[in-house]
């Protein structure tokens, strides 16, 4: 059995954005040697996500926006009136959120060497707040 192990480096430009990973996880699998099996991707991070839907940019401004509504940055907030774990005043409890409704992780089938996913399925990287350098862990796991 194969395991391998990716960091894949997300450098995000925006407060908020969706950026598209699909191709560089297809990549990984391409090279990971593995033919039939699975693909698990994470994000390492507690304000970022991942979510699986059609690739189009009009739908990507209505996750932005409507989670935005959801979780308004400036609502009322605990996370913003308690000190965290570095000692800083919490300030980005909608990020938290956003996260949490969205999701952290995703997985797809591999066969002959492929990620098989739906023909529209897309793999977007949720900024949540940014702009910063994130990496999500992609472990594809299978045999040769």
């Amino acid at each position: 059995m194969i395991i391998k192990l990716e960091r894949l480096k997300i450098q995000s430009r925006k407060a908020e954005e969706a950026i598209n990973i699909t191709p560089q996880v297809e990549e990984i699998v391409k090279n990971s040697g593995v033919k039939n099996g699975l693909v698990n991707v994470l994000t390492s991070h507690t304000s970022s996500g991942l979510l699986v839907t059609e690739g189009i940019p009009c739908l990507e401004e209505d996750i932005l926006t409507h989670f935005g509504r959801i979780f308004p940055e400036d609502a009322d907030y605990h996370h913003h009136r308690y000190l965290d774990y570095d000692g800083r005043l919490g300030f980005n409890a909608e990020a938290h959120l956003k996260s949490i409704l969205g999701g952290i992780q995703c997985a797809f089938p591999i066969e002959n060497g492929l990620m098989i996913r739906g023909s529209r399925q897309t793999i977007y990287f949720m900024e949540y707040d940014g702009p910063l350098e994130r990496t999500c862990l992609v472990q594809v796991l299978g045999e040769e």
